[in-house]
């Protein structure tokens, strides 16, 4: 599975990097890739990751996921 997420609060590659770290961290999740210049990320992942796992993952590292 694909999701995309919208993501707010990024500003830097730093930041990027660390949504990335927080997103692989999650169990299930097979990649993220986090786009600086979109504020997205896309997420690989099979059912076990949720989308409320991922928003909680990424607001625990600081951002916010737009819904």
């Amino acid at each position: 599975m694909k999701t995309t997420l919208k993501i707010d609060g990024m500003s830097c590659e730093h930041c990027a990097q660390h949504v990335k770290e927080a997103l692989e961290g999650i169990g299930g999740v097979k990649s993220a890739k986090v786009s600086l210049k979109k504020n997205s990320a896309d997420v690989k992942h099979d059912e076990t990751a949720s989308l409320t796992m991922m928003e909680k993952a990424v607001k625990e590292a600081g951002y916010k996921v737009i819904i």
